[in-house]
């Protein structure tokens, strides 16, 4: 062969061999993903398993996985003791990092117990089928509680009130979450989240009439402010009354009676003073002869009295 031949060949090679290196680095390092702090990793304690609400930990239910330490979650547990036996305040997904937010201080009971908030309550009311609106009140949604009752005052009336809006339910019987797929629940009763205020106005109202769970909007957190409905406002025209014997009458709506005119002032007016009498008339002859005609006057008897008595 030729030496020159041989030569361009052996360079030509060794360029191609640095540009492959040089390409292979460049694609590898692109590729392969960046490990923080000089490849340091760390311990994170993740769900083993699907973690419901009031579920407390146990070391079956926890797993750890190596992580990246700027990939290591805020609030969350390296070591799994730390997690053990604390109760599940919210629903945690397989392979989830547990984080402390999700989880109740550990000996803060069991069930419903862990989900009440510091300052809170949970009260406990019967329901059935139309005051617990057809079973579709389930845990995680909204409802207003409305009484009905006579007020008091001997007022036989019965009036319906709302006295309680926007509470939280807790729990549909035993079921404390929330059904996916909004099958209803028949459960004998539901517990409501209230603040200790709420729980008083609520047994009250459970005692002294009948109550009625109303479900409304999660998201709508407006109060309103309504003045009720008595059963004379509800059939308006058609109520009825007592009579004196008891028996219930109808009453047909009277007609308010127009108001009278006020009178007018009257004014007072001074008598005028009596007339004097009249003088008395004479009496009188008349005499006539042809076309004479003669008049006398004759002096009347009790003018001569008194022209008697006054000489």
């Amino acid at each position: 062969m030729d030496r020159r031949f041989l030569m361009v060949l052996g360079v030509s090679l060794v360029f191609a061999i640095v540009v492959s290196s040089i390409f292979y680095q460049m694609t590898s390092k692109a590729g392969s993903p960046k490990k923080a702090d000089n490849g340091e990793l760390t311990d994170l304690v993740i769900a083993g398993r699907p973690l419901s609400v009031g579920l407390t930990i146990k070391s079956t239910d926890v797993k750890v996985i190596k992580v990246p330490k700027a990939a290591f979650p805020k609030g969350a547990f390296s070591k799994p003791e730390d997690v053990l036996d604390r109760p599940v305040m919210s629903n945690i997904l397989l392979e989830e990092p547990i984080l402390d937010g999700r989880l109740a201080q550990r000996g803060s009971g069991f069930g419903l117990a862990p989900v009440i908030p510091v300052g809170m309550r949970a009260v406990t009311v019967r329901v059935n089928d139309v005051v617990g609106v057809a079973g579709f009140v389930l845990p995680g949604m909204r409802v207003d509680i409305l009484i009905t009752g006579n007020p008091p005052g001997g007022n036989k009336n019965k009036v319906t009130k709302t006295v309680l809006q926007n509470l939280t339910v807790l729990s549909a019987g035993k079921t404390i979450q929330t059904d996916q797929t909004g099958k209803p629940v028949d459960a004998p009763n539901v517990t409501l989240l209230v603040t200790p205020a709420q729980a008083e106005t609520l047994t009250l109202a459970g005692n002294e009439g009948h109550i009625q769970l109303v479900l409304r909007n999660g998201g709508d957190q407006n109060i309103e402010k309504t003045e009720g409905t008595s059963v004379a406002a509800l059939y308006g025209s058609h109520s009825r009354k007592t009579g004196g014997d008891g028996d219930d009458e109808d009453v047909e709506p009277r007609p308010r009676p127009r108001p009278r005119p006020a009178p007018a002032p009257v004014q007072i007016v001074a008598a005028p003073a009596p007339l004097p009498p009249p003088a008395p008339v004479p009496d009188q002859i008349i005499t006539i002869r042809g076309i004479d005609r003669k008049i006398e006057t004759v002096p009347n008897k009790k003018s001569s009295e008194d022209l008697g008595r006054n000489p």
